[in-house]
């Protein structure tokens, strides 16, 4: 092994708020805010950003934390719930950023059920909290993020230079019935989120944004994808041949792939998937995550990028350098 990297920046770390918890749970629309809220263990570690995160953050060899509202955000709830809560949500995020600014920085939850409302509060979330961008999931309601009622984020975010990080998202309970059930409750669960269906509706809603033509409207806007690339990354390939049909592009969809997207590890530490992100994306576009609290302190984030299949350049860029270039530069 070569010398170790100097730094971790993982850019996946969740948290919530006691009240965005309670909404979510009254709302009902969301069963793994059920299951993380039956996990005592789970719901009060997304509820600390003090000294337990930070323990767990030196126990898995990470030194610094982007943190982000966990799924679904404010995005299910009624307009009126979710602007309020959001906002809530982020001062609670600045509040934890300013008293470890060495240990952590934040992305801006956004209350998309009202876009206008959403595009203001990513404004402020940048201008005046500092936000190092905003993380997003795929649906509002039915509606997927390119639809048009959401271009007011969208371009707030390009105006801002402000990453968005595509975060999975349950789907909804009539592909969920089609798709994915049809064994025990936590299987079928498991399914249509972490086993499956979180990253192909994520990868989807990525796709989707591409030929929906977002980033010919915004060509320099970065958009960040978990897990490797939600499937996308992986099956950009073949997902090229909608260049064929999607004439109304200025470029080709692996164009896209290429330039407007980053991938993170989101937790996954494998390096058979490293290697094929790598070999999609390069170097360039990598970054590390822990998608912590759920592995929690369980896993060894420097000894997996120190073991990494990676020249100690690569790995240097992977551990904290790309983090550093798009969020904290």
């Amino acid at each position: 092994m070569s010398a170790p990297t100097t730094r971790v920046i993982a850019v996946e770390e969740h948290a919530w708020t006691p009240e965005l918890r309670s909404a979510l749970i009254d709302s009902g629309d969301d069963d793994t805010v059920t299951w993380f809220s039956n996990s005592g263990m789970i719901s009060h570690r997304l509820l600390d950003v003090d000294e337990e995160r930070v323990a767990r953050m030196d126990a898995a060899g990470v030194d610094l934390q982007v943190l982000s509202i966990t799924t679904p955000g404010t995005q299910s709830l009624p307009s009126a719930l979710a602007v309020p809560l959001a906002r809530d949500a982020n001062d609670f995020l600045f509040d934890a950023v300013q008293r470890r600014p060495d240990r952590f920085a934040a992305f801006a939850t956004l209350p998309t059920p009202d876009p206008d409302a959403a595009a203001v509060e990513l404004r402020r979330c940048i201008h005046e909290l500092s936000f190092v961008g905003a993380m997003l999931f795929p649906r509002t309601g039915p509606n997927l993020l390119d639809h048009n009622r959401f271009r007011p984020i969208f371009e707030a975010a390009a105006e801002l230079g402000a990453p968005l990080y595509l975060h999975p998202g349950i789907p909804p309970a009539a592909v969920r019935e089609a798709c994915y059930d049809g064994f025990d409750f936590a299987t079928s669960l498991m399914l249509s989120t972490g086993g499956w269906g979180w990253h192909a509706e994520a990868g989807l809603a990525a796709l989707r944004l591409i030929l929906a033509g977002t980033f010919d409207r915004h060509p320099d806007l970065q958009l960040i994808l978990g897990h490797w690339g939600e499937m996308l990354v992986s099956f950009a390939d073949r997902a090229d041949a909608l260049s064929g049909t999607s004439t109304h592009l200025d470029r080709h969809v692996l164009e896209y792939i290429t330039s407007n997207v980053y991938a993170t590890a989101g937790g996954i530490l494998s390096h058979r998937m490293l290697r094929q992100a790598l070999d999609v994306l390069g170097a360039d576009r990598l970054m590390f995550a822990l998608d912590d609290p759920y592995n929690g302190g369980s896993l060894d984030a420097r000894g997996f990028i120190n073991s990494a299949p990676m020249s100690l350049e690569d790995r240097q860029k992977f551990a904290h350098l790309n983090a550093e270039r798009l969020l904290l530069g």
